[in-house]
């Protein structure tokens, strides 16, 4: 993921001027991946390792004491594999991608103080690349004002400049179209800046 200090400053400006006409914030957060999935390679390699000794049992006259062996030969190459190649996140069902990468723009909308704002109008844009999800999610205060509809153009912007691979233009084209949301329904009323104007990469 290449993701350079002018895209990071592309996405700043972008901020800043989305929220001269709004009192309410923007966080932009892009997650290379939500979690590390690091139970996966010894989850596939347990199942492996307890599948193996079924044939030899059944076609071999190997001894327990091999048989055995060759089972945990299996478990560790299998974990091995799995744990050094990039293929163990294949192996994720997408259901669960989806609730890591939903639980983890939940975190970021806390962590990031986007849920503390003064006028509860915070909104956070939320990537997470490995398990291309994408996540707007608005403070109460705004929630119970703009329906989720709303929302989804900005979602179907980000996602079709990212499927290009253009990141930086992605978050752009996301953060005006929130901008004019919010300029709509929180308008500015001299309240301060109060969250950084800035891309959060993790």
């Amino acid at each position: 993921m290449a993701f350079g200090n002018e895209d990071h400053q592309a996405v700043a400006a972008a901020i800043r001027a989305a929220e001269k006409h709004t009192c309410g914030q923007i966080v932009c957060v892009l997650a290379r991946a939500s979690s590390d999935y690091a139970h996966i390679p010894i989850l596939w390699a347990s199942v492996l390792a307890l599948l193996a000794p079924w044939p030899l049992i059944a076609f071999t006259p190997w001894s327990v004491q091999r048989i055995f062996l060759v089972q945990l030969a299996v478990f560790l190459a299998a974990a091995l594999l799995f744990a050094l190649t990039p293929a163990h996140l294949a192996l994720v069902p997408r259901a669960i991608k989806r609730r890591r990468a939903h639980r983890a723009a939940l975190e970021q909308f806390f962590v990031r103080r986007v849920a503390h704002t003064r006028n509860r109008s915070g909104v956070l844009i939320f990537v997470s690349l490995a398990e291309r999800y994408t996540r707007i999610i608005a403070d109460d205060g705004i929630a119970e004002k703009v329906p989720p509809a709303e929302w989804q153009a900005a979602i179907d912007a980000l996602v079709d400049h990212m499927r290009a691979g253009r990141i930086a233009a992605g978050f752009v084209a996301a953060i005006e179209h929130c901008g004019t949301v919010l300029a709509k329904h929180a308008p500015p009323d001299g309240s301060v800046d109060e969250l950084p104007n800035r891309l959060y990469v993790m």
